[in-house]
């Protein structure tokens, strides 16, 4: 459980920012009791985050809570409107819980906020920009 301090420091050093959290809702095959307690962390440190819901498109954002997560089984995810939404909306830190086996628009090659990918896998695959986390 590491990654569980590692986070409750990050976000107690973010108190005052705009945070959010999207979680890649693209299959159902993932370690669902593992993201309910990265959502339930957020909910009690961080209660005026995010939570964003996207697979191929945006499904919802809304305050962080932890049992609002609607998981689908076509498995397509694509990156690339959470990145643009989070830009859009002055996100001054964005937490993505995937795989990162998703899509990414070819010229995004960064972003201008901070990036933090948390990966609920074994295996931490390089990602394109920010910085990835082994949540597993």
């Amino acid at each position: 459980m590491r990654w569980h301090k590692t986070i409750l420091s990050m976000l107690q050093q973010r108190q005052g920012k705009k945070v959010a959290l999207a979680v890649d809702t693209s299959t159902n095959e993932v370690p669902t009791i593992l993201i309910n307690n990265i959502v339930k962390l957020f909910e009690q440190v961080k209660p005026d985050a995010l939570l964003v819901q996207a697979d191929f498109k945006i499904r919802s954002v809304e305050p962080v809570k932890s049992d609002t997560i609607k998981y689908y089984t076509h498995g397509k995810a694509s990156y690339t409107l959470v990145l643009e939404w989070a830009a859009e909306e002055k996100i001054d830190t964005l937490f993505y819980i995937t795989d990162v086996t998703g899509y990414f628009a070819e010229d995004m090659n960064n972003v201008d906020y901070e990036m933090f990918w948390l990966v609920p896998d074994d295996f931490l695959p390089r990602v394109p920009f920010g910085k990835a986390i082994k949540v597993a």
